[in-house]
């Protein structure tokens, strides 16, 4: 879904947030193994190219990844939710979602994170948003 792709280049950072985009699951993941400490909270859709959201959750899980996980998802089911809940996103949200409602929801989750000791992050998250 470009318009996560661009909510999440453009108006996150306005909150102050180090955000990474990449355009398809498997460049996320490959991304979360090379360095899975770098990154505070993934953000993915259900429906990417390349490897679907619940296949990129289930995947991250197997490396040393243990940051949040948010789900965007179209297609909500019982069972879309349960499989994502048993490889431990802690969001799965409806599409589309309000821009202010999301940034609540972000607002929320760094305040409950230690901050980040990387040089110049200044505490503030880094966020991984996949498509």
């Amino acid at each position: 879904m470009p318009e996560l792709l661009t909510l999440m280049r453009e108006l996150l950072p306005r909150d102050g947030h180090q955000v990474e985009t990449v355009d398809d699951g498997r460049s996320a993941l490959e991304r979360l193994r090379r360095t899975p400490g770098a990154y505070d909270l993934l953000i993915t859709d259900h429906n990417m190219p390349g490897l679907n959201g619940l296949d990129l959750v289930r995947q991250v899980r197997t490396v040393p990844y243990r940051g949040k996980i948010i789900v965007f998802c179209s297609e909500f089911s019982e069972f879309v939710d349960s499989q994502y809940r048993l490889f431990g996103a802690e969001h799965i949200l409806p599409k589309p979602i309000a821009p202010p409602k999301f940034r609540a929801l972000l607002r929320q989750m760094a305040e409950a994170l230690p901050p980040t000791p990387s040089p110049g992050a200044g505490g503030v998250p880094r966020l991984e948003a996949p498509y």
